[in-house]
């Protein structure tokens, strides 16, 4: 058979795969493309596109053989590059203080972490192990706890099951921001291939004392680490709670937590309780998603409970759905779940104190949780899209001005409380969301009513999205023009609503309407803001990993003293129908 140099790549990466089972499956694509397959042939194509790009978020992808898919391979190479980066910043700080490891559910979750242990201990670098299924929260609490100097948590996430990820923290305990990804990314570009890579036996690094197990006190650190955020001990505690893990690692912890805070009647979806990386009742496991609470829901009404709790599988996020007195169930949105929770944290007499506090969202999360900080005279600021901004963000600021991180979130279901965790925490978000119900409970409320008051007290937001897809070069071609037409003509009115304030991210300024320039804290990226007078805006953001453009709407609706707040919402969705269109129209999309 003549020789086919496009084949080449995968043969390479083939004699060099310590994984059996990977190696397996890279052959049989290689014999069938040998012999004419033509699928086959698109399949080890789309296998060796190009390595895994390590960003901010480390690496998510695909599980099988390749270098363009998650596998062992690729988590030792990857942690050859974390170690040699590490060890050429922090030298001999980092032989000492060692990483922490832990991991999820999935599938290979265990054996990627057990060979990014050995493949650091191998470097030189200590490495913590968990015992057992970790959720995400676990390793972030652990890198502060134990002192290490970066830390790796072997997980998806949400993702659906054919996945699996890489998360890297840095020793302050928040996920990585630049320029630590691009110098990471290029050590792991110029590490050795996977099979000429040292990695330490198992047992005699653990008899050397180089791997360590996370200690057993851990857990009860973070536990009553997390109590320690409440701000109220009262409230009817025998308040009946659904609660799903959707087959993550969720279930023991969350139920422990809530029982500790006093919560005697939490049952959880039995089907979905056990961790499973196969996820064998939700194809997305993503609470957001549709149908992936169907179950939750179901148990629910069996249930009458008036909350519902949701973490998606490595519990960093929560979900929530509240009874209606007609016996349905709202979802609320995260943006409702984190109003209700800064709200809860700012107002909460323990907590409500004079002193100079501090609350972060995203720059795409409602601007609700601002209005409330502004009223109360707390400090607020916003941050790009990803909780490892906010969490630096507050990390900075508590150092440069001695502020108190109180509270922070973005849209898409991440909460953080406190300095406990320096990223978004579904467990810790799980006992104070059950905690506020439990006090609304008592006084005869719901968390539907707090958000009723919290709009007639500082007007009613409303939020939406509208996202356009355009697949291949020329779709991103359209998008590039899109983004160009509305930074070079920045409308000045939209939907008959003036635009008080143009902001373009990537130029790092802010332009009022009577021209004054105001420079941004916020990271050079590709987003574009249009603050509206009467507090609306919209926002316009090329997906970062999509082909794919997003629009983010806020509405700020004024709700008159005794009007029902469903007259207000009309309002509000009325004028957010006409704002999508309008600027869909601006930026071509029409």
């Amino acid at each position: 058979m003549s020789h086919d140099p496009t084949l080449e790549p995968a043969e390479r990466w083939l004699a060099h795969d310590p994984d059996p089972a990977t190696r397996a499956e890279l052959q049989r694509l290689l014999d069938a493309a040998r012999a004419g397959d033509a699928e086959a042939r698109a399949d080890l194509h789309e296998r060796f596109s190009g390595p895994l790009e390590f960003g901010t978020a480390g690496l998510r992808g695909l599980l099988g053989a390749g270098e363009s898919r998650m596998n062992r391979a690729v988590a030792r190479r990857t942690t050859a590059g974390l170690a040699a980066y590490l060890l050429d910043i922090f030298g001999n700080e980092a032989r000492t203080s060692g990483v922490a490891i832990g991991y999820d559910a999935r599938r290979l979750s265990r054996e990627m972490a057990e060979d990014t242990a050995r493949v650091f201990i191998s470097a030189g670098i200590p490495a913590y192990l968990a015992t057992a299924l970790c959720p995400t929260p676990i390793t972030a609490f652990a890198v502060q706890h134990l002192g290490t100097i970066a830390g790796v948590m072997v997980t998806a996430s949400h993702n659906p099951p054919a996945y699996n990820g890489y998360k890297v923290y840095w020793g302050n305990g928040a996920q990585i921001i630049p320029p630590h990804d691009t110098g990471i990314a290029a050590a792991i570009h110029a590490a050795p291939p996977a099979d000429e890579i040292p990695c330490a036996p198992v047992d005699e690094a653990r008899a050397r004392g180089d791997l360590r197990d996370f200690p057993p006190t851990l857990e009860r650190a973070y536990l009553d680490a997390i109590r320690a955020l409440s701000p109220r001990k009262d409230g009817d505690r025998t308040l009946p709670i659904v609660y799903t893990p959707l087959h993550g690692v969720g279930d023991r912890l969350v139920h422990q937590a809530l029982a500790e805070a006093g919560f005697t009647r939490v049952v959880s979806v039995p089907e979905q309780a056990a961790p499973d990386g196969a996820f064998a009742t939700v194809s997305f496991p993503n609470p957001e998603e549709k149908g992936a609470l169907d179950l939750a829901l179901a148990l629910a009404q069996r249930e009458e409970a008036p909350l519902l709790l949701a973490s998606d599988p490595d519990v960093d996020r929560l979900a929530a759905a509240v009874r209606r007195a007609d016996g349905t169930y709202q979802q609320l949105t995260g943006n409702q779940v984190g109003t209700l929770l800064g709200h809860y944290l700012l107002t909460a007499p323990s907590t409500a104190s004079g002193e100079d506090r501090l609350v972060i969202a995203t720059c795409v999360s409602s601007p609700q949780l601002g209005a409330i900080a502004r009223a109360l005279g707390v400090r607020y600021e916003e941050t790009l899209t990803g909780f490892k901004w906010i969490a630096n963000r507050a990390l900075d600021l508590e150092r440069d001005t001695g502020a108190r991180f109180v509270f922070g979130y973005e849209e898409a279901l991440g909460y953080c409380a406190g300095t406990v965790v320096r990223d978004k925490d579904g467990i810790s978000a799980a006992v104070l969301l059950a905690e506020l119900a439990a006090v609304l409970r008592a006084e005869g409320l719901t968390l539907l009513d707090a958000l009723d008051r919290i709009a007639r007290t500082y007007g009613l937001f409303v939020s939406a999205q509208r996202n356009f897809t355009f697949p291949g070069t020329e779709g991103m071609a359209l998008i590039d023009a899109a983004m160009d037409r509305l930074r070079r003509k920045p409308p000045r009115v939209i939907a008959d609503v003036p635009v008080a304030a143009h902001v373009d991210v990537l130029e790092g300024l802010r332009v009022r309407s009577d021209g004054t320039q105001e420079s941004l804290t916020l990271p050079s990226s590709n987003v574009l803001i249009y603050e509206l007078e009467g507090g609306s805006r919209v926002i316009a953001r090329p997906s970062g990993t999509e082909p794919k453009i997003k629009f983010y709407l806020d509405v700020r609706e004024p709700v008159a003293e005794g009007e029902p707040l469903a007259e207000a919402e009309a309002r509000a969705r009325a004028r957010m129908e006409a704002l999508g269109t309008a600027f869909c129209g601006l930026a071509g999309m029409g």
